[in-house]
């Protein structure tokens, strides 16, 4: 078993893991040479060049786990809403949510009739590197019910915050749909081949503890609970910003908590009782900067993660787009140099 799983399962490694999230993307000039040659969706929806681009980190760097390449908004497009991806400005559903007529046009999609290309391109991956980890992944139905209501990426979310307190009915049976179709879309990547699936919440933190846990969290739950029910693979919460509801996190079936980099981690140990392995942390940023620095601050982190009951290392938010590889190979080296074991 790899050390990325064992870390997962809180089980004794002889090095910490590392991968970091968007690991596969736009600061690699190999991945820029396959965009050129399409759109952003195109490269999610062709499975060949989605496993090309996927692999680019790990045939670089020598990654501990791979993510698969595709985009949180792909179930929202198969559940029938029109999705683009503009340069310089990200994605963008021209015909956001607003009312019962809309959510009630909103299907639950058969996954492997409509996002098939992801379990094609993870298939293409494991054939490739049979022995590293790849791990799928979704949206969290918080984060995309935001999306699909504000019609883009926002800085407050006042249209899905006003949306779910003046609507809450209707904001059940759109999250409810939203848990039915995030739940098949990672078990299709499991059964793919998949060792790992992690749900990304990136939104959360826009929300108070109480609207988290009443709006948001339940929803989640249900998520990882239907996982459990069906799959022993370890499952992964990135709840960006969440860090008042840590208690509960560590109670939601997860095996792993996302930490972002404003947490750190022997304080999440502390709030989360040591019940769950932690993933993370280091400032994004932070690879922008000199060698020593990404040195020091990943010994840091290592040195935050002593006692925890398992780690992987990573960042606390995907990597910047203007990050000079070879900064990150720094990174990599550090962590493979001085990561923990466990006895």
């Amino acid at each position: 078993m790899s050390n990325f799983i064992k870390a997962c399962r809180g089980e004794p490694v002889d090095r910490t893991p590392i991968w970091v999230m968007r690991q596969a993307g736009r600061y690699l000039p190999e991945y820029q040479k396959v965009r050129s040659q399409t759109t952003f969706l195109g490269l999610c929806k062709n499975p060949d060049w989605a496993a090309e681009v996927t692999l680019q980190p790990l045939r670089r760097f020598g990654m501990d786990a791979g993510i698969i390449f595709s985009d949180i908004l792909v179930p929202v497009e198969a559940m029938g809403m029109a999705l683009r991806f503009d340069e310089g400005i990200g994605p963008l559903l021209p015909e956001p949510i607003t009312g019962s007529s809309d959510v009630e046009s909103l299907i639950v999609p058969d996954p492997s009739d409509t996002m098939g290309f992801v379990g094609d391109a993870i298939k293409r991956v494991c054939a490739v590197v049979p022995e590293t980890p790849l791990i799928g992944f979704a949206g969290a139905p918080f984060t995309l019910a935001s999306y699909m209501i504000e019609g883009r990426g926002s800085r407050v979310f006042d249209k899905a915050k006003k949306f779910m307190f003046e609507q809450p009915k209707l904001w059940k049976q759109m999250s409810e749909k939203l848990v039915q179709t995030i739940t098949a879309h990672l078990l299709m990547q499991v059964e793919s081949g998949c060792q790992a699936v992690q749900i990304f919440d990136s939104w959360a933190g826009h929300l108070s503890p109480v609207d988290y846990l009443n709006f948001a969290f339940p929803y989640t739950v249900e998520i990882i609970d239907q996982i459990k029910a069906k799959t022993d693979v370890p499952v992964i919460l990135f709840a960006k910003g969440v860090h008042s509801c840590y208690e509960e996190l560590s109670t939601c079936g997860a095996d792993v908590l996302g930490v972002d980099w404003t947490m750190p981690l022997d304080r999440a140990r502390e709030l989360t009782k040591n019940r769950v392995s932690l993933q993370g942390n280091l400032d994004p940023i932070t690879l922008l900067g000199p060698a020593d620095r990404i040195e020091k601050q990943a010994q840091r982190v290592l040195k935050e993660a002593k006692g925890c009951r398992g780690h992987i290392f990573n960042l606390g938010h995907g990597i910047h787009k203007t990050t000079p590889p070879e900064h990150l190979k720094v990174l990599v080296d550090l962590v493979r140099r001085e990561g923990r074991g466990s006895i």
